[in-house]
């Protein structure tokens, strides 16, 4: 049985990365007795209908480069909600500790004395293994970075750089617009032909998925109608199957 059955307060809950089915138990069971659940723009619409007749469902979600609502609003929100209902759910895309804000609200959940629960969830990065690639692999990739595409200042980490003067498999989060930048970094270290792969929609049945050496980034998210959100991932794990 599950620890958090009982318990109220917030409740910071991963969605995964798209397939309704990839949910935690312990998050399944937190839904199904959510009375408020505040979600994002990329969790799967359909783990809602888990949710009782009487919760109140909140959409609170960042459109990708567009609309969005203010992370001090949604902490507003959550405050609001936690004073009047035993259950509220905070429902985020992926982990919501990873570039997922998740660890914010449970600084300002704690502040206010607001009782918090974490509840993982299968991030995006993992869910490449549905697209045959890896994260690591023995004798090709032994660690990996995990790098965001977009800084609060909206530029590119600068870890990109130490990154590839490792064997590590990195994979870029929000970088769909850097990805000239991306393969011109590359390029400069010699490292043009390296393989690399965007996927989009994780998971999923319509799922885009475009392989391609680094340096032709750009033109192969184009001739594959690939957009953001997407994750790119780049190292030698990306052609072990090709």
């Amino acid at each position: 049985m599950s620890i958090l059955l009982n318990v109220s307060g917030l409740f910071i809950v991963g969605g995964g990365p798209g397939d309704p089915e990839l949910i935690t138990l312990k998050a399944y069971r937190v839904i199904k007795r959510a009375n408020v659940i505040l979600y994002d723009n990329l969790i799967n619409k359909e783990l809602l209908k888990l949710a009782p007749k009487y919760c109140k469902l909140v959409y609170v979600g960042k459109q990708p480069y567009g609309t969005y609502t203010p992370q001090e609003v949604i902490h507003e929100l959550i405050k609001e909600y936690v004073e009047t209902n035993k259950v509220v759910v905070r429902l985020k895309g992926g982990d919501p500790f990873i570039f997922g804000r998740g660890f914010e609200e449970v600084l300002f959940a704690e502040k206010h004395g607001i009782p918090v629960h974490y509840i993982p969830g299968i991030s995006t990065m993992q869910a490449t293994g549905l697209s045959d690639i890896p994260l690591t692999h023995r004798g090709v990739s032994e660690s990996m970075w995990v790098i965001t595409g977009t800084k609060k200042d909206g530029s590119l980490s600068k870890d990109l750089r130490c990154a590839i003067n490792s064997s590590a498999t990195v994979v870029i989060y929000m970088g769909m617009k850097k990805l000239e930048e991306i393969a011109a970094i590359y390029a400069e270290a010699g490292m043009g032909d390296m393989p690399a792969a965007i996927i989009q929609h994780a998971s999923l049945p319509h799922q885009k998925k475009v392989v391609c050496a680094v340096r032709d980034l750009v033109l192969a998210a184009a001739n594959g109608g690939l957009t953001y959100p997407a994750i790119i991932v780049i190292g030698l794990v990306v052609g072990v199957k090709v």
